[in-house]
């Protein structure tokens, strides 16, 4: 059973409106190689040009911060829910 990512909305428009994708497991940073390559342009949208994750995006692996844990490092298994969360702007 492969891992899904959920996909949020303003990303969707990559993703063919999908919102959920299934991916193979590995890392988040494999993840994110998965889904440029199937979803050219979502990567750059995700990291930035170090290749590390965007500050204002949030990724979460089963409702945990990767920040937290390793971040693009972090171990994906069959099953798991990764989410995908924009941080909203406050003013």
């Amino acid at each position: 059973m492969p891992a899904t990512v959920r996909i949020p909305t303003p990303l969707r428009k990559l993703t063919n409106d999908e919102e959920l994708v299934e991916v193979d497991a590995g890392t988040i940073g494999s993840v994110i190689d998965q889904l440029q390559s199937r979803y050219p342009g979502i990567q750059e949208r995700l990291v930035d040009e170090n290749g590390e994750v965007r500050r204002f995006v949030n990724v979460y692996l089963n409702e945990e911060d990767i920040r937290f844990l390793e971040n693009k490092q972090t171990e994906v298994k069959d099953g798991d829910e990764i989410s995908i969360i924009p941080a909203i702007a406050g003013g």
